[in-house]
C-alpha cells in the first residue's frame, strides 16, 4: 500500500492561500498535490485544487480584460479577441468539470515509472465559468482542412536560456468542438487564480489535464495533429499494447492519452482514522468520456464487494459522490477500498495495470487503513 510521503512544505508564493491538505511534490516547476480528505466537498474549493505547472507561474496582470487570445491558422477569418470581448461577444456557460493530471496514480507503478510521482490527489472538481471553445472558433469560421488545435500560452519556461515554450498541446478538432470544452476565465465564482492559469485557459474535461493550457494566448488550427512541446512521441502517450519495463520503446506502438480511466477515491474518513463498528464511507468517482455506473466498497481486501448510493453528477463531466454504511465484526485494523465502474464496463483493479514508461493511466482502487475500536 503506497504511503502520502509529503516534501517539506514549499515558500512559493503560489501556494499562499492554500489549505494544509495540498502539499509540494516538486519544487520547480511547481507541483501540489491534494490529499484524499481535502476533497470531501462536492465542489473542489480552490483553496484546496492541486497544482501542476510545466514551467513558471505567470503573474497576474493589472488589465485582465486586455488580455488577448488569437484564433489563426486553418480558419476563414483569423481572430484576436479580448477577455473583455470573449465576455461581452458570447454566451458565459459555468459547469461543475474534474480536471486530472495525466500522472494521477504514478506513484503506484512497480517498477516506478518516470515523472512526478502522484497518489490519487492529482484531480479535482471545481466550477469553471467561461465560454464555449466551439462558439469562438465558430466565429473565426473552421476550414474543411481544420483536423487539430495547438495551444500556446505565456508561462515562460524555468531555464531562462532556454526559452522554448513549457508546454504547447493540443486536442482533435470534435474534442474542441464538445460543448463542454470551455475558455475559462472564473473558477467557482471568482477569477482564475495566478497559479490556476489567471486570466485565461481552457478547460478540455475528461481528457488529459495537460491539454487544458493555462493562461492561454493563441489557438492554432492545423491540418494535422500539433507538434508542440510535449507533443513527442514520450509524453502523455500510452502502449497500445501490454508493456513490461525493460521493453524496447517503440514510438509507433503508443498513443495519445485522451480520455481519463475510471477512479474512485474515499475522502471521509481519512487515512489512519479511529472508528466504530459502523463507519459511513464517503468519496468521489469520476471517468473520461464515460460516465460512472458503479462504485463498490470492500472491508476485507477484495474478498467481497457492497454497492455505494451514488448522487447524481450535476452536468457533463461532474464527478459521482458516493457514500456506504461499512460495518466490522470485530475491533483491530482494516482496509476499506473503492473501486469505480464506467458505462464501457471498465472497473479499476486492484493493482495499477498497464505499465509505461513515463507511467500514465494508473487508477488502482482506492485504500485506506482504519482502526475499528
Amino acid at each position: 500500500m503506497t504511503r502520502i510521503r509529503p516534501k517539506t512544505p514549499s515558500a512559493d508564493p503560489a501556494l499562499a492561500g492554500k489549505d494544509p491538505g495540498v502539499f509540494v511534490i516538486e519544487e520547480k516547476p511547481l507541483v501540489a498535490e491534494t490529499r484524499p480528505e481535502a476533497l470531501d466537498d462536492d465542489t473542489t474549493p480552490t483553496d484546496k485544487f492541486f497544482i501542476r505547472n510545466n514551467g513558471k507561474v505567470v503573474p497576474a496582470t493589472d488589465d485582465p480584460l486586455r488580455w488577448t487570445l488569437s484564433i489563426d491558422g486553418e480558419v476563414n477569418s483569423a481572430l484576436i479577441l479580448s477577455l473583455g470581448e470573449i465576455k461581452s461577444k458570447f454566451r458565459p456557460v459555468t459547469q461543475r468539470m474534474v480536471l486530472e493530471c495525466g500522472g494521477n496514480g504514478r506513484a503506484f507503478f512497480s517498477p516506478e515509472a518516470e515523472g512526478v510521482q502522484w497518489h490519487h490527489g492529482g484531480a479535482g472538481c471545481a466550477e469553471w465559468s467561461g465560454v464555449r471553445l466551439r462558439d469562438v472558433l465558430q466565429a473565426a469560421g473552421l476550414k474543411e482542412t481544420a483536423r487539430f488545435t495547438g495551444h500556446f500560452g505565456a508561462d515562460p519556461a524555468l531555464d531562462a536560456q532556454h526559452p522554448t515554450p513549457p508546454i504547447s498541446r493540443g486536442i482533435p478538432i470534435a474534442k474542441a468542438m464538445d460543448e463542454n470544452t470551455l475558455l475559462v476565465f472564473a473558477m467557482n465564482g471568482n477569477d482564475l487564480l495566478p497559479v490556476h492559469g489567471f486570466p485565461l485557459r481552457l478547460i478540455v474535461p475528461g481528457w488529459v489535464g495537460s491539454v487544458s493550457h493555462k493562461w492561454l494566448t493563441r489557438i492554432l488550427i492545423r491540418k494535422d495533429r500539433h507538434d508542440g512541446t510535449l507533443m513527442d512521441p514520450w509524453h502523455y502517450r500510452v502502449p497500445k499494447a501490454p508493456m513490461m519495463h525493460g521493453d524496447k520503446f517503440d514510438p509507433m506502438t503508443f498513443v495519445d492519452l485522451e480520455s481519463m480511466p475510471v477512479r474512485s477515491i474515499i475522502t471521509s474518513p481519512e487515512d489512519g482514522a479511529r472508528v466504530g463498528k459502523s463507519v459511513t464511507v464517503r468519496g468521489a468517482a469520476w471517468t473520461g468520456d464515460q460516465t460512472v455506473r458503479l462504485v463498490e466498497i470492500s472491508n476485507d481486501k477484495g474478498a467481497s464487494w457492497q454497492q455505494a448510493e451514488l448522487s447524481p453528477p450535476k452536468n457533463a463531466y461532474d464527478w459521482t459522490r458516493f457514500t456506504a454504511s461499512v460495518s466490522f465484526a470485530v475491533s483491530g485494523a482494516f482496509e476499506i477500498w473503492s473501486r469505480a465502474t464506467d458505462s464501457a464496463g471498465k472497473a479499476q483493479p486492484n493493482e495499477a495495470q498497464g505499465w509505461n514508461p513515463h507511467g500514465y493511466g494508473a487508477n488502482p482502487v482506492h485504500r485506506i487503513r482504519l482502526n475499528v475500536n
